[in-house]
């Protein structure tokens, strides 16, 4: 392991604020090329790794130490067939920790982009200079808005190759200003590199005098995400009752599972859905012992003051922000199974902790992702994005996935074979 990497895993970056992104764009944009780069200019390449691709890119003839070989083992495997599944890695600065998914750039992967792309705090949208905004650059700028990504990012990569032009990123920048303002985007910056020498990535670039916003870097290290999570929706699902039958704490009952939204401390009144049921928070604990809050995305343990119903399934909530007890959803789909579905096809649906049965009422609109312009159909096929609407036979309890990205997602299961079918966000809901 380089020494650099040790000390930082043995400081203040060890325990420092994790930042997920996703890495998206066409073939041959420098993806690989940009996620290489980052890799050995903050020191993550290990010396083995080095020697490897320095003999490689000589074998090969590149004439340059080929950075884009740290990846590109992996997006071959893909190519060939043998997996198209997301590609992950993880890198630490001093200053923050880094967990990045590399998604597939093929439009017949869009499944997978979703599935990286889910759970990122930032979508790093790579294009080429030389051709702009094209075609992909909208899908999978729209699948990040689609996603409630709250911070993009676009890499205009291979200003080498436009001599480091500042009219020519200039009309990029305001064809992509245009696309993120169409799509509400909240938080888009556009930033000029060149992967391959460099520059702009993790170095400031002496050949863009112009340029004075910063590198790719320092923008990934600075983007505030502690903001985004849901503080004002107090919701926890609950994934397991903790109640020892013997023992010494034979008395005990808790109700363990991950904060869905707000902040939650002991004293806090709570509902309990779907039941109505009401209490206060005794405590909120994890293994090392009480909090003085939780909050989103923490994995806890929640003791209530009375022993009432709580099981598995059920939410606690704020009595007077209580979510949607939904029986029918308008939600926008993407679609992950090769095999196609029509209006009126039973489904089940994974949301939260809770499962319940569905029938697909409606594709109201199959999204065009090239024009981002819908039209009605009958059903769904293979990594079709639509907005549906379904019928349940029990109750959910959803916020819309632009309040809650937790609350507000599902997944949808072919029960027949138990595979994951579809993702789903909730645009509506019906009590």
């Amino acid at each position: 392991m380089p020494l650099d990497l040790a000390e930082m895993l043995t400081g203040e970056a060890a325990s420092s604020e994790l930042l997920r992104l996703v890495t998206c764009g066409s073939v041959d944009d420098g993806k690989s090329t940009l996620i290489g780069r980052l890799l050995y200019d903050t020191k993550q390449v290990m010396s083995d790794q080095l020697e490897h691709v320095e003999e490689t890119s000589e074998r090969r003839g590149d004439g340059y130490v080929n950075l884009a070989l740290l990846t590109d083992g992996l997006r071959a495997e893909r190519e060939q067939g043998i997996t198209i599944d997301v590609a992950y890695r993880s890198f630490v600065t001093p200053s923050r920790r880094f967990q990045l998914a590399d998604a597939p750039g093929h439009v017949q992967y869009t499944r997978n982009m979703v599935t990286g792309a889910s759970t990122a705090d930032v979508a790093v949208v790579l294009l080429d200079a030389r051709k702009g905004v094209i075609e992909q650059t909208q899908r999978h700028t729209y699948i990040a808005a689609m996603l409630g990504i709250p911070h993009v990012v676009f890499a205009v990569n291979k200003m080498d190759l436009v001599d480091f032009e500042e009219e020519r990123f200039r009309e990029i920048e305001s064809d992509l200003r245009e696309l993120a303002e169409r799509l509400e985007i909240r938080d888009a910056v556009v930033i000029p590199i060149a992967a391959l020498p460099g520059d702009n990535v993790v170095e400031p670039s002496e050949r863009m005098p112009w340029w004075d916003g910063g590198t790719f870097l320092e923008r990934l290290e600075t983007i505030e995400i502690a903001a985004d999570r849901d503080l004002s929706h107090r919701r926890f699902p609950v994934q397991w009752v903790i109640r020892p039958m013997s023992g010494e704490h034979h008395d005990y009952r808790g109700y363990a599972g991950q904060v869905a939204g707000g902040e939650w401390r002991a004293g806090d009144e709570v509902v309990v859905l779907p039941s109505g049921l009401r209490s206060t928070v005794a405590a909120v604990e994890t293994h090392d012992g009480p909090l003085d809050v939780a909050v989103q995305g923490q994995s806890v343990v929640v003791r209530l003051s009375d022993a009432i119903d709580v099981s598995r399934g059920d939410m606690l909530c704020d009595p007077g922000d209580a979510p949607v007890a939904a029986r029918e959803l308008e939600a926008t789909v993407c679609w992950m199974s090769e095999r196609p579905v029509q209006t009126g096809a039973r489904l089940a649906v994974k949301h939260t902790t809770r499962w319940t049965r569905a029938i697909l009422e409606e594709v109201a609109s199959l999204i065009d992702v090239g024009t981002l312009e819908g039209s009605p159909a009958a059903g769904l096929s293979l990594n079709d994005l639509a907005r549906v609407r379904l019928r349940l036979v029990g109750p959910l309890l959803v916020d819309a996935y632009s309040e809650n990205r937790t609350t507000g997602s599902f997944v949808l299961v072919d029960e027949a074979t138990n595979e994951t079918v579809g993702a789903g966000m909730v645009v509506g809901a019906t009590p």
